[in-house]
């Protein structure tokens, strides 16, 4: 598995953390965190966002669908608990969106810590590019005011406290998607704006959760080796991706084999485009060569993104 990431990215920290938990040795490839990234959209077609994950010549973008790439392969121990699968998932996809741009707006009151081991002048010009990009990455998507951000923050953060009671971990004594999604907004504060951590004291029973969670993180951390862009590139190019399944689930008139684009709904607005070589009820699959990549095939959730015919 090979993971292009970077370190202040919070969703690349809930797979690092999982792949600490799931005992999975993984190969780093450290992207930029603002554009340009052309290694990775070389992989990707044009989708920019972290993290990404690779396995040969087959790339997976978005952690929703990383994390059942990662279960399947590697079930034990499982991210399930047994009647609760719905209610997991829809608590994931709550914490990926509500509670991950709540946590955000919150946070980046306190974004000047990012840059703070830097000379001031370089502080500021990096804080202004960073700025700059993902005020581009955003486009027109509505975003919280700071102060509705903070308030949306301590009360989800309530309810996170509440779902904990006396357990360890949100549905028993071993952690499940759920805590894993619900961690890496919260990470993001308490270790990268750990000025603005001072919000957690209202809920003292989150720290020692998310003591646990950072466990998984710090193992997944020592199961690592690191692997270059380039080297990564050279993997994909001299490998062959999956067989697709053979069922095409189409619910857009859109006919396997067609040229299409893929882009996120929200955020990230950079399309992908291939040929449409599967789609399953849950996620798709475009076919795409590149000069330096060869023949890779980039996987999508459905949820999250919109699939159309490219112009």
């Amino acid at each position: 598995m090979i993971l292009h990431h970077y370190p202040n990215s919070p969703f690349a920290e809930k797979i690092r953390a999982l792949l600490g938990f799931k005992g999975v040795a993984w190969q780093s490839v450290v992207q930029p965190d603002i554009m340009p990234k052309a290694d990775l959209q070389t992989l990707t077609g044009g989708y920019r966002r972290i993290p990404v994950l690779q396995i040969g010549a087959d790339v997976y973008c978005d952690t929703s669908l990383i994390v059942q790439v990662i279960e399947s392969l590697h079930p034990t121990p499982s991210l399930s608990a047994v009647g609760h699968a719905g209610a997991m998932d829809t608590i994931a996809q709550w914490a990926d969106d509500a509670l991950f741009w709540a946590a955000m707006g919150y946070n980046f009151k306190g974004a000047a810590a990012l840059f703070a081991d830097r000379p001031p002048e370089v502080a500021a010009q990096a804080a202004k590019a960073f700025a700059d990009d993902r005020a581009v990455m955003f486009g027109a998507t509505p975003r919280q005011r700071p102060n509705d951000a903070t308030s949306a923050y301590k009360l989800y953060l309530q309810r996170i406290a509440a779902m904990l009671g006396g357990q360890d971990y949100l549905f028993g004594a071993v952690p499940t998607l759920a805590d894993f999604a619900c961690y890496h907004p919260l990470w993001f504060t308490a270790t990268r704006v750990p000025q603005m951590a001072v919000i957690f004291d209202a809920t003292p029973t989150l720290r020692p959760w998310l003591e646990r969670m950072q466990a998984h993180s710090a193992a997944g951390k020592a199961l690592r080796s690191d692997l270059t862009p380039q080297a990564a590139i050279e993997i994909a190019a001299s490998s062959t991706p999956s067989l697709v399944n053979k069922e095409f689930f189409d619910e857009h008139g859109i006919a396997q084999g067609t040229q299409v684009a893929i882009t996120a709904e929200k955020f990230g607005l950079e399309p992908s485009i291939g040929e449409l070589v599967a789609a399953s009820p849950s996620a798709y699959t475009i076919a795409r060569s590149d000069s330096r990549a060869g023949t890779v095939h980039v996987h999508f959730p459905r949820l999250g993104f919109s699939l159309k015919r490219a112009e």
